[in-house]
């Protein structure tokens, strides 16, 4: 999210257009089960032919209701706007539009690459388009350990089986969890993983040695961890340093020069809070840092 709240706005357009585009050109045009109430409502629109963001937004308003005080005002206005912005693009730019009519697999991972994105540019911004979002992100704010994508999956799986029920379509299932598991992983890897950084565990002789080293050639910052040998008791220094994977390579080459007995563990991790990491920040608290 950036400070400019107009730039904001533009990527929130974006990224609603992008997930509408995933959603309406590619998953539902292919009788593909989608996301929470938008999936809802696309078993509406093919049994019915009821509009899906005009039932989409009608069926958010308890939800949103239930969620406001968790996640917060700006939160919420921001996921009106959002809310908006998808009702308008499925319901009156993209039938205008070509939608995809080839095959239902190819519909289902160009839709759920192309929905994630969407999904993760809309997050990113501290916003949502309504719905099990609400709950979902209510669940992140509360528990922000938990990976996102993952909480957005688990959302989907009752209204995948909805869909395969209702219209007996047992390979719908099977398209809806690998559509659902792709815009997953594509929220994961956009929000998280472009910038998600590694964890270096360094057992040597010379802690301070190895921190000076790796502030000079890698320019982070290390923590010394006092320990001791398992087999024979001799103390030892771990050195832990969070990095990019660039920096990994890097700080891994310099210490096997420094010290060519070291110990070097190499972890990826899925998130890092602090001085030169991004920190996604979601519902209230932005408000509390304004």
């Amino acid at each position: 999210m950036t400070k400019n709240k107009w730039v904001n706005l533009l990527l929130e357009a974006i990224g609603c257009f992008i997930s509408a585009l995933g959603i309406y050109s590619f998953a539902v045009a292919a009788g593909v089960p989608v996301t929470g109430v938008t999936g809802i409502c696309a078993i509406f629109y093919r049994l019915f032919g009821l509009p899906i963001g005009v039932a989409t937004i009608v069926l958010n308003i308890p939800i949103v209701l239930f969620s406001y005080k968790k996640l917060g005002r700006a939160f919420f206005l921001r996921s009106l706007f959002c809310m908006a912005m998808f009702a308008v693009y499925t319901d009156t730019i993209l039938p205008h539009l070509p939608i995809y009519q080839g095959d239902r697999l190819l519909a289902t991972i160009c839709g759920g690459v192309i929905g994630g994105i969407g999904d993760a540019l809309i997050y990113m911004q501290n916003a949502s388009t309504g719905g099990l979002d609400f709950v979902t992100m209510a669940i992140k704010v509360k528990h922000p350990h938990l990976p996102f994508g993952n909480l957005t999956f688990a959302a989907a799986l009752a209204v995948i089986v909805l869909n395969g029920v209702v219209f007996h379509d047992v390979d719908s299932v099977i398209y809806g969890l690998l559509f659902n598991y792709l815009v997953a992983a594509v929220i994961n890897k956009v929000m998280f993983g472009f910038a998600s950084s590694m964890l270096a565990l360094i057992v040597t002789d010379n802690g301070k040695a190895a921190c000076e080293e790796i502030d000079r050639v890698a320019d982070r910052g290390s923590t010394i961890l006092h320990g001791k040998g398992g087999f024979n008791g001799d103390p030892k220094d771990v050195v832990l340093c969070a990095c990019s994977n660039k920096q990994l390579y890097e700080i891994e080459q310099a210490m096997k020069q420094l010290d060519p007995g070291c110990f070097i563990i190499m972890l990826q991790s899925n998130e890092v809070h602090g001085e030169g990491f991004r920190r996604l920040e979601l519902g209230k608290t932005e408000e509390k840092k304004a």
